[in-house]
């Protein structure tokens, strides 16, 4: 029998692949993903992959061609860039979704899904292959080393929040949690137990505005901020990507 053959297109990555090491398939910067058929609406629609929030990395999972690619490794903002393909793929390029306005009202929106532009980031100032960086925060001048968090690494920080809410934690613990994972070494230090302590009790706020400032700044991904506008009044909004954004109104 011969081998189906699907029409594909190729995503560039917002990275462009840059922080990825040379053996990463995703290092060249672009992705292959097949167009969207009914076996992943059968995904789309599965109540057991909903239920377990896994639903949406499965539709990935069966839309990228070349299996050898590790989701988990992904940077959030190519991940991003691949939802947002598969979407115009699937249904076009058009996304309608409900804003609320400069006066508190609710409104409907549509936009062209194509005009997404990638964050500008010079990658020159950055080593190729490397996902390292090196940050001198300003008040305590301590250097800090991290890395970008990989989507798999951003999950580990979402489940084990759920899990010390679940203990009964009265703080959930978002930023300390997310720069344990971030953070590499202080000063040269690479001892867990050594940044972990940094983290909590000599991260000063200001340093740590500034180095999530820094964070962002370097992190890839698609700018989702837009202005609507409303009447002749821009209303400044983030296109939301929620689970309604692969359920499109249709009716059979």
């Amino acid at each position: 029998m011969a081998e189906i053959k699907f029409p594909t297109e190729v995503v560039d990555l917002p990275s462009k692949g840059y922080y990825y090491p040379e053996d990463n398939p995703l290092s060249s910067g672009q992705i292959e993903i097949k167009y969207m058929t009914a076996r992943e609406e059968d995904i789309l629609t599965s109540q057991n992959l909903i239920l377990k929030g896994v639903v949406l990395d499965k539709l990935l999972e069966s839309l990228v061609v070349d299996k050898k690619i590790d989701l988990n490794s992904m940077l959030i903002g190519d991940k991003n860039a691949l939802f947002i393909a598969a979407r115009v793929l699937a249904y076009g390029k058009k996304y309608t979704f409900d804003y609320i306005d400069n006066q508190g009202q609710s409104k409907e929106h549509t936009h062209d899904l194509t005009t997404l532009k990638d964050k500008k980031i010079d990658f020159t100032k950055h080593e190729k292959g490397k996902n390292l960086f090196s940050f001198k925060l300003p008040r305590s001048e301590r250097i800090v080393e991290f890395k970008i968090l990989t989507d798999g690494e951003e999950r580990e920080v979402t489940i084990q929040l759920e899990q010390m809410e679940k203990a009964g934690s009265e703080v959930r613990t978002e930023v300390t949690s997310r720069f344990k994972k971030m953070v590499i070494s202080v000063d040269g230090n690479s001892e867990r137990a050594f940044v972990n302590n940094f983290v909590d009790n000599e991260f000063f706020t200001q340093d740590s505005q500034a180095f999530r400032a820094y964070y962002l700044g370097i992190t890839p991904d698609i700018v989702l901020d837009i202005v609507i506008d409303d009447g002749g009044e821009g209303v400044e909004i983030t296109v939301p990507m929620t689970v309604r954004f692969f359920w499109p109104s249709v009716k059979l």
